[in-house]
């Protein structure tokens, strides 16, 4: 105890001993921290809100849609059925319309729900429908709905033709995005109080169904596939396909948020260790006294990093808690855009062991070269190690304008370390920062550019008077070509979902995805998938796609080539249209149309239109909704600006520290004459040799590591081009650029406000 008194003792005597450096470096660990916090809350909650979403919302592991059926018949059916835990009915009625606070959509979704069983929902506000059934003048809202028409509990919306009800709760389902990322808006009301109030039961078309053992889902669909005669219609989705409709951007923007985490900790190491070698060389000839006083090695390496890792816990706390805050906002709008609930408490041990870490970096980059000096001999610590760096020599009659701005670029550079180590946390942040930029266009190539995912065509239509030919003499239209699109399940894996698209003809001529392996389709009854399902399905060239369709017919392709496909998570698959169109016949094909180069897509549309076609607009990767990436833009854009403070901390700390090393040189200027503006000069030329190279390896970092890694995260779903443009690559520079004029600006303010015989007596 007594030795950890004394370890104490003396780490806050270094603290106490330089508060300035202390503040410097508790700043470099704050911002850091606050980049890495806001990416650690942005990843745990889109990482984890789908099964915690589910979880609390008891979302069931199958949901079976079908034409109208009795209830009785249903269950019946079910009960039957292995593995099954529970059952629920449930009548959904589309395309109701609601209208409340001024607002209104002819495309709601009424769900009437059977309240003696489970609901398949969690109620966020306000209360549940009863399970007596209650009465018909209740309604559940989605959150989705209640935030984008501002409604609450207690306000009256009207539902179609059941009138005006009260809104007793809000609710959140996590088998599909929440309103208007979904253009309908879902209204819960109870099924039992209506089957009461007018006698009987209601016909049914849902099915909620949840399993005892959830690994073998499989079995129960199965199964149910060979007991469905006389229910027409059917079709599955499993929780798996939920998750997978759900979380198409997440998990990109999840792998990338935990890079930038781990860029901030390597700025942050790389800061501490500059910061802490410098420091130690201060202190040498203090180490030199305890070692000749006989202070064991281990307590003057354990005095300096105790010290550093109370900052590292103090600021990272701070910072993290900050940047938590900071994205907390806009991660929750994402969250509730994908009707998933925001992780709370949750978030209190991943960010505590992120504070820890801080903690832990910061002891251990002082530590180290505390521990590296005191195991020199005594005699040498006392003479300076020979470290002391030379102060450059000065030309008679003093330097010119420009000549400062050498003086300070040869100051900075005398320190070759610690001058390395600021261009790395520039170059490592700024790389960060184009990245950012890179993803910004991405984003919005992948909300508005179908092209972005390899679609070729832009727009779809219902086949006007003369098909497809009339279609081709629109001005603007390059090609056009008959297109089905259907979902269905793999034969063998009935929890695996399959997005099928097929062409008449040519399947190059509309989508051309970047082939992983094998070639493109070129017969009939050859298939191309996404590199998703051949993941999830073992499935690999020469294999046969075996697919359910949602009628109940099977469809079976040769696998000629696997494509990385970002659209649902690369569970696609693309073939020739005659092998569908022969197996489920029901099917109605529409056109896809190709534009000319530089045609407009809404003027195209408008030409469509008035030849009685009813053109529709491609959409990128995921979705349309403009909102929804916004809001995730807003998020790169939050850590981007916690980045920039990095990169403005590691030159202000560069300055500071080489102001301090230098205060002799700086001090001998101002007796000869010199005021601030040439201060000012000095520490400008200083903060531009460490700013212009960083500049550039960031670009270089960018371009040849990072966009990379992205390319390589993403690499099941899409080729993602983020390559900074020109026009981004030159605000980045002159970022660092402006940051190197604040820094010197800042630390300039200081040195002049110190009496220069106080620098010339280091002299």
């Amino acid at each position: 105890m007594t030795g950890a008194a004394a370890l104490l003792r003396g780490a806050l005597r270094l603290l106490r001993s330089g508060r300035r450096r202390t503040l410097l470096a508790a700043a470099g660990v704050l911002v850091a921290g606050a980049m890495a916090g806001a990416a650690l809350t942005v990843s745990v909650g889109l990482g984890s809100g789908f099964d915690r979403s589910a979880e609390r919302a008891d979302l069931p592991d199958v949901v079976a849609r079908f034409a109208d059926q009795p209830p009785e018949r249903i269950r019946a059916r079910i009960t039957a059925l292995p593995n099954v835990a529970a059952y629920a009915p449930r009548t959904e009625i589309a395309n109701v319309r609601l209208r409340a606070g001024g607002e209104s959509t002819r495309r709601g979704s009424l769900q009437l729900v059977d309240t003696t069983a489970r609901r398949g929902y969690a109620i966020v506000a306000g209360r549940d429908l009863p399970r007596t059934g209650g009465n018909t003048r209740e309604a559940l809202v989605e959150q989705g709905l209640a935030r984008t028409w501002g409604l609450e509990v207690g306000d009256t919306i009207e539902v179609g033709r059941a009138g005006p009800v009260r809104i007793v709760g809000v609710s959140i389902a996590p088998d599909n995005v929440a309103f208007p990322l979904a253009t309908a808006p879902r209204v819960y009301l109870s099924g039992t109080a209506l089957a009461r109030e007018f006698g009987g039961e209601l016909r049914v078309n849902q099915a909620l169904v949840w399993t005892h053992d959830r690994s073998r889902t499989d079995v129960t669909l199965q199964q149910a596939r060979a007991t469905t005669y006389g229910v027409g219609n059917l079709r599955f989705v499993t929780r798996t396909g939920t998750r997978l409709i759900i979380d198409q951007a997440a998990g990109v923007v999840v792998a990338l948020l935990v890079a930038f985490s781990l860029v901030a900790l390597i700025a942050a190491t790389t800061m501490l260790a500059a910061q802490a070698a410098t420091e130690v060389g201060r202190r040498l000839a203090v180490i030199g006294v305890q070692r000749a006083l006989g202070v064991p090695r281990g307590a003057v390496a354990g005095e300096q990093a105790l010290s550093a890792g109370i900052v590292g816990l103090v600021a990272g706390g701070i910072g993290v808690t900050l940047g938590a805050l900071l994205v907390r906002g806009p991660s929750g709008d994402l969250l509730a855009a994908l009707n998933e609930t925001p992780p709370g408490s949750a978030l209190l041990l991943p960010l505590a062991g992120l504070t820890v870490l801080l903690g832990l970096i910061a002891a251990v980059a002082a530590g180290w070269p505390a521990w590296r000096a005191a195991g020199r001999p005594p005699v040498a610590l006392l003479r300076g190690g020979g470290l002391a760096a030379r102060a450059p020599r000065r030309r008679a009659g003093g330097p010119g304008r420009a000549g400062f701005l050498g003086l300070g670029a040869r100051l900075a550079l005398a320190r070759p370390g610690r001058a390395g180590a600021t261009v790395v946390v520039l170059a490592a942040s700024g790389g960060v920062i184009l990245l950012m930029l890179g993803l910004a266009s991405l984003l919005t190539a992948l909300r508005d550019d179908p092209t972005a995912v390899g679609t070729r065509y832009a727009l779809t239509v219902t086949a006007p008077a003369g098909g497809a030919a009339a279609v081709r003499r629109v001005p603007g239209v390059a090609d056009a070509g008959t297109r089905v699109e259907t979902r269905g399940v793999d034969s063998f894996a009935l929890g695996e979902p399959v997005k099928l698209t097929t062409f008449g003809g040519d399947v190059g001529r509309f989508v051309n995805p970047p082939l992983a392996d094998g070639r493109r389709v070129q017969g009939t009854g050859e298939v191309e998938i996404g590199t998703g399902l051949s993941t999830a399905l073992g499935l690999g060239v020469g294999g046969t796609l075996a697919v359910q369709l949602q009628s109940g017919a099977e469809l079976r392709l040769r696998v000629v080539g696997t494509v990385r496909a970002l659209q649902d998570d690369g569970r696609v698959a693309f073939a020739r249209s005659d092998r569908l169109l022969a197996a489920d016949p029901s099917l109605t094909p529409d056109l896809a149309v190709r534009l000319e180069r530089g045609a407009d897509r809404a003027v195209v549309a408008a030409r469509l239109a008035a030849i009685g076609a009813t053109p529709t607009n491609v959409a990128g990767a995921t979705t349309s909704n403009r909102s929804f990436l916004d809001t995730l833009a807003t998020v790169l854009r939050a850590v981007a600006l916690l980045d920039g403070l990095v990169c403005l901390y590691a030159l202000v700390q560069a300055l500071a520290l080489t102001a301090r090393e230098r205060r002799p040189t700086l001090a001998l200027l101002r007796a000869q004459g010199a005021g601030t503006g040439t201060v000012l000069r000095v520490l400008l030329g200083a903060g531009l040799v460490l700013a212009l190279p960083g500049a550039l390896a960031a670009f270089a970092l960018q371009r040849l590591v990072f966009a990379p890694l992205v390319a390589q995260l993403a690499a099941g779903y899409a080729d993602l081009g983020t390559a900074a443009s020109p026009a981004a690559v030159a605000a980045v520079t002159a970022g660092f650029v402006l940051f190197a004029v604040v820094a010197a600006g800042w630390v300039a303010r200081r040195v002049v406000a110190e009496p220069p015989v106080h620098g010339l007596r280091e002299g």
